[in-house]
């Protein structure tokens, strides 16, 4: 009984001690791109982390068209529609942005 009682206190007492962190809701960020964004600061970037840039700015599915010349193609999907954004390779900025079907 007595290591039951000790194992309770322990287990609570560790509990306690976690810090408790807050959540954010998904409706509270707000993910704004237009064409004239600098998605890399000024810097040029690979075609795969132009890709990846996009994907953390909230598209989904995004696919690599054209990553030839001085600009980078990719089709995208977000909040149900769907985009080709043109990527500037030297600067990293968003020289294209507009609505397709495919």
């Amino acid at each position: 009984m007595r290591k039951y009682v000790l194992a309770c206190l322990f287990s609570l007492t560790m509990g306690m001690s976690l810090p408790l962190t807050a959540v954010t809701p998904a409706e509270a960020l707000t993910v704004n791109i237009n064409v004239g964004s600098s998605l890399n600061h000024g810097r040029a970037i690979t075609c795969a982390q132009g890709q990846r840039l996009l994907q953390n700015r909230g598209f989904r599915d995004v696919r690599r068209v054209d990553c030839r010349g001085r600009f980078y193609v990719y089709h995208a999907r977000r909040g149900g529609g769907r985009f080709e954004i043109t990527i500037n390779a030297r600067t990293g900025r968003v020289s294209d942005f507009r609505r397709i079907r495919w």
